[in-house]
């Protein structure tokens, strides 16, 4: 998902579950407007964040030679460097809807393989323990990959669809599976994996935002309040939000993610840049209770300042 189109993903979710129309930003205008906002997080953060523009990635031989033997397309031919997309089709029945595909997509930075619809439908046998997280930097190494260019983890993905490896950028994680190398396979075989990590190129640095700066970001509503796990009314919780009497900010934590924020891409475009941000996790205090809080906001001063500009 595109980072900063997650605006558009929670308002989606948001409206599918709600019976009503709802006026989002007549919502937003009252959230934190009145009541203190404390900043309780730590700010041990680096003194400053590159923007990066995303380029297209082309592959080299090695990588895409041995993603075709991880894909056992090795009968298929193995396709040379390119700029171009190119998609194999492995061995299937006329008529079969998804048969295998090894798939190469230059311009994001992609490369996947599944076999389609002969994957199991029952997650049963697939490998979601230790070794299989073991199993999946083996192979992202046997890809020619700088291991330093990913997350260390030792976590199977959710729902225990194999095994995901977040790219990070200068140290910093890239937000919410964007980029980074899901491979699933059970005992047997490798039943799909797929790469993004397109090519980056430093553009403009800038410094980082004091908590001040973040401060009035929230109250000028430019940043977004994410929805809760399985959250079933967003917009009722953000009309209680409305009257809590104080925010607490305890953490923020720094983040690279596709786009601008703020901007929604349209025509499903790939983003042209990787910007950093930042997920706030705190409370909103209400008297006799609180709530926990987690939003996005600019992290960056240049970013501050263009978001604040159009206040």
């Amino acid at each position: 998902m595109k980072t900063f189109a997650i605006l558009a993903a929670i308002l989606a979710s948001a409206f599918s579950s709600s019976a009503a129309p709802v006026n989002v930003e007549e919502l937003w205008s009252h959230l934190f407007t009145n009541g203190p906002i404390v900043w309780q997080a730590s700010t041990n953060l680096p003194k400053g964040f590159w923007v990066y523009k995303k380029l297209p990635r082309v592959f080299s031989a090695t990588t895409i030679s041995n993603a075709i033997s991880l894909a056992s397309f090795q009968d298929k031919g193995f396709p040379k460097p390119s700029t171009n997309q190119t998609t194999i089709w492995g061995d299937h029945f006329e008529g079969e809807p998804q048969p295998p595909c090894f798939l190469i997509l230059p311009d994001m930075g992609q490369m996947s393989f599944t076999l389609g619809d002969r994957r199991p439908d029952s997650l049963e046998g697939t490998a979601t323990n230790q070794a299989a997280v073991e199993r999946a930097w083996k192979c992202l190494a046997q890809l020619g990959l700088d291991r330093s260019q990913f997350v260390k983890t030792n976590d199977t993905s959710s729902g225990g669809y194999g095994v995901f490896i977040p790219r990070q950028i200068d140290g910093i994680q890239v937000y919410g599976g964007a980029e980074g190398f899901q491979i699933w396979f059970d005992k047997q075989r490798v039943l799909q994996f797929c790469l993004i990590f397109p090519k980056l190129e430093r553009d403009n640095q800038s410094q980082v935002a004091s908590p001040q700066e973040i401060i009035h970001c929230i109250r000028a509503h430019k940043a977004i309040v994410l929805p809760n796990p399985d959250e079933e009314d967003y917009f009722a919780r953000l009309k209680k939000l409305a009257n809590a009497k104080r925010l607490t900010i305890t953490k923020i934590t720094p983040y690279y993610g596709e786009g601008v924020f703020g901007e929604v891409p349209t025509n499903d475009v790939p983003c042209k840049y990787a910007t950093p941000f930042a997920e706030l996790v705190g409370f909103a205090e209400f008297g006799n209770s609180n709530a926990p809080v987690r939003l996005l906001s600019p992290i960056i001063v240049s970013e501050v300042n263009r978001l604040l500009s159009k206040h």
